[in-house]
Formats: C-alpha cells, structure tokens, sequence
C-alpha cells in the first residue's frame, strides 16, 4: 500500500510545506519532485503524486506559493485568484524551492538520491525547466510551461530559453497545439534550443489538445492526449530514472 505524508522544509525564504506520497515497499525506488500548476497544491497535484506512487516513485510536491500563506489553493475558474498567486512567483524562488524540495527527497529513507527527476504543470512546467537549467535533476518532464520563451504581462517570471544550453540531463515537453497562451513559435524555439544540446530530449505537440489537457478536474482536460502524456512520462522517466520492474 502506498503511504501519504505531509512534510516541511526549509527554505531560503522560510518553512514550505509539501505532500509525499511513495510506494509502501521498502525501497530503493527513483524519486520525482512535482511543481503544480497555478492552483496549489490541490486534489489534482495530489491525485498526481499518488499515481507517480503506485507506478513505483516517491513523489514530493512542494507548495510553491508559500510565501503567502500555508495549504494555498485556488479555485478551478478563478483567474483574478491565480494570477495574485503567481505574482509572487520569480525564477529565483522556483530555483530555490525546487533545490530545497530536490534535496529533501533525495534524503527520504527508500529514496534512491541519484535517480530523483522534476516533473511540472502549467507554471510548474515553467518551473520543472528553470530545475533542468539550473539544478541537475537526474530527468525533467516539463507540460505546458509558460514563459520559457517570452515574457508574461503583469507576471515577475523571465525567459529562461536562454539558459537551455545548461540543460544536462534528458528532458521531454509536452504541449498542446490548441494552447493559445504557447505558440507555435515558441515550442519551435524550445525545440530548436533542445536539438541543440548532447543529452536526450523530446518535444510532443498534440493535436486538439489546448493549455491545462492532462488535468482531468478541468474543462480543458484531453483524455487521449493526457493518456499518451502520462504513458510518455513513465516510460521517459523509467528509462532514465532506471525504475526496477
């Protein structure tokens, strides 16, 4: 049976908490840190956490906006509330959270420490990028992340594309064609940066698939292409993260 927990870590800017779920079985098992998306640490992030688990992975999701407040979350629709929460948000802190929620899995007894990866979601996916620029996770899969290429109004986040040539280990993103707020273009520039690098990387746009499509508690939700994504994941993340069968 896969245990629950609710950690808390310190940080550069004080105490963040964050939900762990992992496989019941002793270990050593791989570890991913999960990066929400611009809602919180809610049931989804947490439902997300617990598949990672019963697929064999300890995951850790650290609650990104607790700068502002412990157990943050925001209501599915409510935009106004979103965007506040994310405009507490920087590059810096997502690098700082994400290393201080890296090393705190890393440490969890059962935890392989050189087979722990990123995984993120919407601004998460942002995040997850920021981690394989800057923080040496083993593996990175990165969905939907806004912001890698241009900057985003009224929001404190900057472009990171240029620092993908830090990049050194393999990474996959996943995009929807239908994201009107990730053009074309940008996945392009994403690609062309990701081509250029000697690790391994992917870049899957799915058709009919808009912004938000792996989340099933969402309008947006796109059943056969979150399917797909999640079958990616755990196959990138098993051959990189070496999961044991």
């Amino acid at each position: 049976m896969d245990t629950e927990s609710l950690v808390t870590i310190e940080t550069t800017a004080g105490p963040m908490d964050a939900f762990v779920a992992r496989p019941g079985a002793p270990g050593p098992f791989p570890g991913v840190v999960v990066a929400q998306e611009a809602f919180g640490v809610n049931d989804h992030i947490r439902d997300v956490c617990e598949r990672f688990a019963a697929a064999g992975y300890a995951a850790l999701a650290p609650e990104l906006f607790h700068r502002q407040g412990r157990g943050v979350e925001v209501a599915y629709g409510d935009m106004p509330g979103a965007m506040a929460a994310l405009g507490g948000l920087t590059n810096d802190g997502l690098e700082h959270d994400l290393a201080a929620a890296l090393a705190h899995l890393r440490g969890l007894p059962g935890v392989a420490p050189d087979r722990v990866g990123l995984v993120g979601f919407c601004v998460g996916g942002l995040a997850a990028f920021i981690g394989a620029c800057r923080l040496g996770p083993a593996a990175t899969v990165s969905f939907y992340g806004g912001g890698i290429v241009r900057e985003r109004p009224q929001l404190r986040f900057k472009p990171v594309i240029g620092e993908a040539a830090r990049i050194g280990a393999p990474i996959l993103c996943l995009f929807g064609a239908e994201d009107k707020g990730i053009p074309p273009a940008d996945v392009e520039s994403i690609r062309q940066a990701l081509d250029a690098l000697p690790v391994a990387h992917e870049v899957i746009v799915y058709p009919g698939a808009g912004h938000a499509f792996f989340c099933d508690m969402r309008p947006a939700y796109h059943a056969p292409s979150a399917a797909d994504a999640w079958r990616r994941t755990l196959a990138w993340l098993d051959a990189h993260l070496g999961r044991e069968a």
